[in-house]
């Protein structure tokens, strides 16, 4: 099997995956946007909009409104930067944490339910596979080299994965 053989397999699979649990949201979850924005604040603490944006792979207009909305919901919280009155600096508040715990924790629930159903090699090899598909997202194509395009790999971050025995 060639990589574009095996990109369209892993697409399709991460798709229907993610439909799904887009599915299992609760009623009034949080968009696929504002989670992002949470998530982020969550993992690397307070950031500038264009900061977030970048990270989120978007252009900060983009998400202006999505900001408007987690502030007036009291999700994050906007501060002038110290260094920079110009530029806004984002954090997430208590009850943004609460509301992104509680909107992971329903698609959690669903997804350790389904994780039952398999066995213990093919949750190891999902476990694996979920940390190689946060790699690839961090990754950059290089220029193409025989027909397919060259990961490059990320700069830090990287976890050894060693090939399950099945």
């Amino acid at each position: 099997m060639d990589h574009l053989s095996y990109a369209a397999q892993i697409r399709r699979g991460v798709v229907r995956l993610n439909r799904r649990l887009r599915q299992e949201r609760g009623e009034g979850g949080l968009s696929p946007n504002q989670l992002g924005v949470l998530g982020h604040l969550r993992r690397h603490g307070a950031a500038t909009p264009g900061e977030v944006a970048a990270a989120e792979r978007q252009r900060p207009q983009s998400l202006t409104r999505v900001f408007a909305e987690l502030e007036a919901d009291g999700l994050i919280a906007r501060t002038a930067d110290s260094a920079d009155r110009r530029q806004s600096v984002l954090t997430l508040t208590v009850e943004g944490l609460r509301a992104l715990e509680r909107d992971m924790a329903e698609r959690d629930a669903w997804l350790a339910a389904a994780l039952g159903t398999l066995n213990e090699t093919e949750r190891e090899v999902l476990r694996l596979a979920g940390a190689l598909m946060d790699r690839l997202a961090d990754t950059e194509p290089q220029e193409p080299s025989s027909g397919t395009a060259a990961l490059q790999e990320p700069s830090s971050g990287t976890a050894e994965l060693r090939r399950p025995s099945l």
